[in-house]
């Protein structure tokens, strides 16, 4: 009997000739095909909430070794639903915890920045004393604000009126509402990575171990410990300089000092964001009728707060945790944040240590 007799029949498909099968090498890449085609697909299809869900990842990743003691507090039987759920609620409300005071704070403020605004409009601002007293630019500082602040028809080009200030506070008000939507959905995604944490881990795992070999497990590890290693660094230094400048809020006496340091902790995760809050600050109590050195005083500690903090010790933090060297942990920082925008805090540096990763162990000391 020949080979051929001894094939099995390939049965045919309506009575038409039955297709031959694909060999090995052309499955593999109909099927890396179909799985690039896939990704692509899911990820145009949920574009708008991959900010939402990346977030999620890095809060679950970051949180992971705290959510595993947590869990063991709950009994065993119960712990498969109750403890992502509690846990997760509990995250939701250290974040929006804060945000809602400082909103409060700021609701209770808008009311007298209003007036002040209106009462600019109509009077303008008169120039202070110490405009004058500043060198070698304080008489052209003097003349400029004559021109622009002091008369009250240029000062009105300065401030909103009543009909802009209300589109602003619409169109702010749209962003909230989108805002506490993502924050739903980001919540939702971080239940679902709690509850099969281990399981995602497992798969992710495996299927760099199949694609990649031995180092696409070390690769994955890696990039665990810069995102992990990251977000605590960012959380830390948030947190002192937030209270570093608190302390100033209150020496100096500035209005509402815990929703100002709220803010500063918030606007801190950013580099260079926490600017924003103290200078507001010194604004505000200018504003108020509080002393000008006092304010002067503020932004310069901020200043100084925020410039050890985000040019020093947040890098060597984060570079330290995730095995970068500082210039790497620097630019992954301020690079990624310029790229992917408040994601690339921690995008940049898993980045940069997936590169040093490979360059390593796979450029270096190839896998044999």
């Amino acid at each position: 009997m020949s080979d051929r007799s001894k094939a099995p029949a390939l049965k045919s498909v309506k009575g038409g000739p039955a297709p031959l099968p694909l060999h090995a090498p052309a499955r593999v890449v109909a099927r890396t095909a179909l799985a690039i085609i896939l990704v692509i697909l899911s990820a145009w299809i949920a574009f708008d909430f991959l900010p939402a869900l990346g977030w999620a990842v890095i809060l679950a990743i970051a949180t992971w070794p705290l959510y595993v003691r947590f869990a063991r507090l709950i009994p065993e039987r119960r712990s498969a639903l109750i403890a992502p759920l509690t846990f997760t609620a509990l995250t939701g409300l250290l974040l929006f915890v804060p945000a809602a005071l400082a909103i409060h704070g700021m609701a209770r403020e808008s009311a007298d920045i209003v007036h002040w605004i209106t009462q600019l409009r109509e009077t303008g601002i008169a120039v202070p004393d110490w405009v004058a007293q500043l060198p070698v630019a304080g008489e052209h500082a003097v003349t400029w604000w004559r021109t622009n602040l002091s008369d009250p028809q240029a000062a009105s080009a300065w401030f909103p009126d009543g009909e802009s200030a209300a589109g602003w506070m619409k169109a702010i008000g749209g962003q909230l509402l989108h805002r506490v939507f993502m924050f739903f959905i980001a919540l939702s995604a971080l239940f679902v990575l709690l509850r099969h944490g281990r399981w995602m881990g497992e798969r992710v795992l495996e299927t760099a171990d199949r694609i990649l070999g031995d180092p696409g497990e070390r690769l994955a590890s890696k990039l665990v410990e810069a995102i992990r290693g990251t977000m605590n660094g960012t959380v830390v230094v948030a947190v002192a300089e937030g209270l570093l400048i608190g302390v100033g809020y209150v020496a100096a006496g500035v209005p509402n000092p815990l929703m100002f340091t709220l803010l500063t902790m918030a606007f801190a995760m950013v580099p260079l964001g926490a600017w924003i809050a103290f200078t507001a600050a010194a604004l505000l109590m200018v504003f108020k009728g509080g002393s000008e050195w006092a304010a002067a005083g503020v932004v310069g500690w901020g200043a100084i707060v925020m410039l050890v903090g985000d040019y020093f010790l947040w890098p060597t933090l984060v570079g330290g945790a995730a095995r970068l060297p500082f210039l790497l942990a620097l630019v992954g920082i301020f690079g990624g944040l310029q790229a992917f925008g408040l994601l690339g805090l921690f995008l940049g540096p898993v980045i940069m240590a997936a590169l040093l990763v490979v360059w390593r162990e796979w450029l270096v000391s190839p896998a044999k």
